[in-house]
């Protein structure tokens, strides 16, 4: 007799209840008599709030080694997969199929992989339990081969990530100045006003090389201190992918600033920003003043700060076409900075509110404080294309 793994029970998630993860796990057990073998096991964490989720797949394989995989599930609420990673993720109907990214495909007898996915619900998101790789289920049967094969040749997906810049327009690790003043592509610029905030170019903090750039921020308006890169990135796209690599020593403060800031054509000039607020990472529209995540409690919570004294690496894709936005704090999709158009609760209330989609045309690192906060923060291995760019 079959045995399986049993599942936390799952609770009714209303409003006012914050994220919540789950853990499931599913696995088909060795029947006593040693007849059948198992086929996988599936660990499905779900981070769950109020009409949205992430879920986090873990596979493990336990049959024969396989050149591909292809998982299959599915849904009995009414869940809809809007994004994934790591994964080709489609969803017809109630059932869902994830099919491996190529580079990720490759699964010893043992051996792991792992995915990520975003979506929304209305009124119930089960987790599912009906698991099934390249047609053998993870559980109820042991792996009895499915009644019709499974494909042997996966749906095209898009290329891995490479963590080298490829056809970037910008592919800087700074390793090409020579003095302590930013030269060469990279200029010294402040917007709007220019206070005490200053820009060098550092020999002695590096993520890779021998070089970075610091910009030692200072708080208050009119302490703008930015260095831009002189190329053009009107043509960059229609998804522009922007990579770089941040370290920092004072944690994001709750007044708002920003350290990475794109002229916008979409808004007349003004600029598209990444900084932080109430602690944590955000997006910021200069010509509305609207945020990515809504600067709610629950919508702060689904954003990440950005960790002090050490490199992260900062990752994000910017849809010119559709306005949609992704961003990654090393390999983890942050969900309250993505917008897909689909409206959100406490995420992109206000984002949505204007339907321009994005153009930037320019990028500049550094610092804009709007009331307080400090900070010295270097930049190096920074990359932009129309390309995924990895870590």
């Amino acid at each position: 007799m079959l045995t399986r793994v049993l599942r936390l029970p799952r609770r009714t998630w209303t409003a006012g209840v914050a994220a919540v993860a789950l853990v499931v796990s599913v696995l088909a057990a060795m029947p006593a008599s040693g007849a059948a073998s198992d086929a996988c096991r599936v660990d499905y964490t779900v981070d769950a709030w109020a009409g949205g989720y992430t879920a986090h797949v873990r596979i493990t394989n336990l049959g024969p080694a396989v050149s591909d995989w292809r998982l299959t599930w599915t849904y009995t609420g009414d869940q809809q997969v809007t994004s994934a990673w790591n994964a080709t993720v489609t969803q017809t109907g109630a059932s869902v199929v994830a099919v491996d990214a190529g580079w990720n495909g490759a699964l010893a007898t043992g051996g792991t992989a792992e995915f990520g996915l975003q979506g929304t619900w209305r009124s119930a998101d089960p987790v599912p339990d009906d698991f099934a790789l390249n047609g053998l289920s993870c559980g109820g049967d042991g792996g009895t081969p499915p009644t019709t094969p499974p494909p042997t040749t996966p749906p095209p997906t898009t290329p891995p990530p490479s963590a080298e810049c490829g056809d970037a327009v910008i592919c800087s690790g700074f390793e090409d100045q020579a003095g302590p003043e930013p030269s060469g592509d990279w200029r010294f610029t402040a917007p709007d006003c220019q206070g005490t905030g200053s820009a060098v170019v550092d020999s002695a903090v590096a993520h890779e090389g021998g070089r970075s750039l610091r910009v030692d921020g200072r708080a208050g308006y009119c302490n703008h201190a930015f260095v831009a890169h002189t190329a053009d990135l009107s043509a960059v796209g229609p998804v522009m992918y922007v990579r770089m690599w941040v370290r920092h020593t004072t944690a994001l403060p709750v007044s708002h600033v920003t350290f990475v800031s794109m002229p916008d054509s979409a808004q007349g000039g003004r600029a598209l920003r990444v900084g932080g607020q109430n602690g944590a990472l955000q997006w910021n529209r200069e010509s509305d003043d609207a945020t990515l995540p809504a600067q709610s409690p629950a919508g702060v919570a689904l954003s990440r700060p950005l960790p002090t004294d050490g490199w992260q690496c900062l990752r994000f894709a910017i849809d010119t076409s559709a306005g949609h936005l992704d961003t990654w704090l090393g390999d983890e999709q942050v969900p309250g900075l993505h917008a897909d158009g689909v409206p959100t609760q406490d995420v992109d209330q206000q984002w949505l509110a204007r339907g321009t989609a994005p153009r930037p045309t320019a990028l500049r690192l550094g610092w804009e404080s709007y009331a307080s906060g400090d900070d010295t923060v270097w930049f190096d291995d920074v990359a932009v294309g129309s390309a995924p760019i990895g870590c």
